[in-house]
């Protein structure tokens, strides 16, 4: 069993959740992986349009892979073994997790936000798939390693109980995981080729339409016809659900695909590959065009539009990110292959 509880675990703020959890887990046990890393190497990136699954009301759109995935193919891509676990009765999900933390084995949960009290009520929403890290025992409760807030905070049990068994879409069932194995070495820059090539297939090679660029086409499509379709105020009640899950859901902006860029770059040195720098500023220029589709939809929203800004100047921003990804993705999978 590894301890590493004897040594300050250290906190990192990151971006988003997950990558930041699987980064700090793994940065804890030895092994300096920045968030970055951990988001490509784990295929974090990803988009999808579902209009036939409800979140809060509105169809789901999603800028990253499944919850779980990003920890869980970061940690196989480089040989590292986790043990995880779920539970159908709070009361024993408490205690394997005591058990582990008496352990000096710091432990990764999936939560639901709104249970979670150190959250500002503002950002207290009904979204169950979020990511951290239990540390150890403290003042009755739980130091915790968010990677969302700049310094580690304090969960009681009974609150971090019902975050842990919050009901809902994607309902966390008390999952807990933990790092259970490293080997004494690791290809990284195999683990990143493996992460990008997932990536690239998911995004231009899938058959499904609600899926990678195909979904982000899909979304233009369908987003020019919203005000007609749905009447002034339940269109933007739409749009503002697109633009707060590209820019607030933990994606640190660009719907990821900054972070994705950063990956890139950081990848350039690691396999030792000029080019994919120059694949990195094109994806930064695509984060940047995400955040322009943002920006002229908040305007929409909050009735601030000029004269020109409307659904259909935004679905032609969308179906240039889409132009622009599907040659970026192109790209990358020969480079890599």
């Amino acid at each position: 069993m590894i301890n590493i509880l004897e040594k300050d675990f250290i906190h990192r703020q990151s971006a988003h959740c997950e990558s930041g959890s699987t980064a700090n887990l793994l940065f804890n046990h030895g092994i300096n992986i920045s968030e970055a890393l951990a988001f490509g190497i784990g295929g974090g990136l990803f988009f999808g349009y579902f209009p036939f699954v409800k979140v809060q009301g509105f169809p789901l759109v999603t800028f990253r892979n499944a919850p779980g995935r990003i920890m869980k193919g970061t940690t196989r891509r480089l040989g590292i073994k986790i043990e995880s676990a779920r539970f159908k009765n709070p009361e024993k999900a408490m205690d394997a997790l005591d058990a582990m933390l008496e352990k000096g084995t710091p432990v990764g949960l999936q939560a639901g936000v709104y249970w979670l009290p150190y959250f500002p009520d503002p950002l207290r929403f009904h979204f169950n798939a979020h990511t951290l890290v239990a540390v150890r025992q403290k003042d009755n409760g739980y130091l915790i390693s968010d990677p969302v807030f700049d310094e580690p905070v304090v969960c009681s049990k009974e609150d971090l109980k019902k975050a842990r068994f919050a009901e809902g879409v994607l309902a966390p069932k008390g999952k807990m995981y933990h790092i259970s194995s490293i080997p004494d070495r690791f290809d990284l820059s195999g683990a990143a080729r493996k992460g990008m090539k997932e990536t690239c297939r998911m995004m231009i090679r899938t058959p499904i339409p609600h899926i990678g660029v195909r979904g982000i086409r899909l979304l233009a499509k369908r987003m020019k016809r919203w005000p007609k379709k749905y009447g002034s105020r339940k269109a933007k009640l739409h749009l503002g659900h697109v633009i707060r899950m590209q820019e607030e859901i933990g994606t640190g902006g660009g719907g990821f695909r900054l972070m994705y860029a950063a990956f890139l770059q950081e990848s350039a040195t690691i396999l030792q590959e000029n080019r994919l720098r120059d694949i990195s500023a094109r994806m930064t220029e695509t984060g940047d065009r995400w955040r322009e589709f943002a920006m002229y939809g908040a305007r929409i929203c909050k009735d601030r539009s000029a004269d020109g800004d409307d659904y259909d100047l935004l679905s032609d921003i969308l179906f240039d990110c889409a132009d622009r990804e599907s040659a970026i993705y192109g790209d990358l999978l020969k480079l890599v292959k």
